[in-house]
């Protein structure tokens, strides 16, 4: 009678447990970032030092992910709190359409900021034959990892100049085994959806001499008319050891996420400690990050957290331009 009791009474103990910390915030965050190399995982680490140094009540813990798409899906699923994604797939999540049309709809997350633009770099050897997109052609081409938002991206580039998987030997690879196997002469181009400058692309560049090649205006034209989250991006001379001239190309803005699930209190919070130490992040990136209220909140199509509503009302910012609610189709 004592042993039954006493396993009763160990399973209320348990029981009581699980629910507390079901019911209570714990402060452990986890942040999806990407692989190494890129700025994602810069901006990752970086923002979690940033967010467990500066508040006590909160450890962040980046994850290693595949990036955009992967983080979407993550979040949505409640494996990680917050993470980077690039603005075209997260609207994607949402609407169900590109790589998401057959899947469920990923929601569950909202828009903390825009923090910067991702430009849609190409990397090739500097004496390869390779001197325009068109070039491409019966080559092999690293096109991000499978799923990613650079091998969306990298599709609808090299759609955009008529060439489809069929003219190109795609591969997919992280950054790293990218830049790697072209270096080796393994592959002969990869693409790279990253901040410029790119950790991996300015190592490689010290290894060996690259070259990147341009998007000219056409097509540009034809890839902003076609999808409206493309812009302009001009990825400055001497961003790369050995580019002696600015590459034209496109971009796609990156935005920060959290998990509807994070309280608004929470969210308020580390979007507090984003702003106040934008010149930290600033200093630690190799990319020029737009950090000021009004740009954070521009270009996003999705519903913004209630904590960062919060924030935004709180720097004078009317609530009402800001989407909290996402309209029904």
């Amino acid at each position: 009678m004592k042993k039954r009791w006493f396993a009763l009474c160990m399973c209320i103990v348990m029981l009581a447990g699980i629910l507390t910390s079901c019911g209570t915030n714990t402060g452990k965050i986890k942040f999806g970032a990407a692989g190494l190399g890129g700025t994602y995982r810069v901006f990752g680490d970086t923002f979690a030092n940033l967010v467990t140094s500066k508040n006590k009540k909160y450890k962040m813990e980046v994850k290693t992910t595949a990036g955009s798409a992967a983080n979407l899906r993550l979040l949505s699923d409640g494996y990680i709190q917050m993470a980077v994604a690039q603005t075209d797939l997260t609207n994607d999540a949402y609407e169900r359409t590109g790589i998401f049309e057959n899947e469920k709809q990923h929601g569950g997350y909202s828009a903390v900021a825009a923090l910067y633009t991702e430009a849609c770099q190409i990397v090739v050897k500097a004496d390869s034959s390779i001197n325009t997109v068109e070039d491409l052609q019966d080559k092999r081409v690293s096109v991000g990892e499978e799923e990613s938002g650079t091998e969306q991206n990298a599709k609808q580039i090299l759609a955009a100049y008529g060439l489809n998987d069929s003219l190109v030997d795609e591969v997919n690879l992280d950054y790293s085994n990218a830049a790697e196997e072209l270096r080796e002469g393994k592959i002969d181009a990869f693409f790279c959806t990253a901040g410029a400058q790119t950790t991996v692309i300015g190592e490689l560049a010290k290894k060996c001499d690259i070259r990147l090649l341009s998007i000219d205006e056409k097509s540009a034209e034809k890839l902003k008319g076609t999808y409206k989250f493309y812009t302009d991006c001009t990825i400055p001379k001497e961003t790369y050891n050995g580019q002696t001239e600015d590459v034209k190309t496109v971009g796609v803005k990156a935005v920060l996420l959290a998990s509807d699930k994070l309280s608004a209190d929470t969210v308020k919070d580390i979007t507090k400690i984003l702003f106040e130490n934008k010149q930290e992040l600033q200093y630690a990136l190799p990319v020029d990050i737009s950090l000021d209220e009004k740009s954070a909140v521009e270009g996003i199509t999705i519903p913004f957290h209630k904590g960062a509503v919060a924030y935004y009302e709180e720097c004078g910012m009317d609530a009402a331009e800001l989407t909290t609610e996402k309209e029904s189709n």
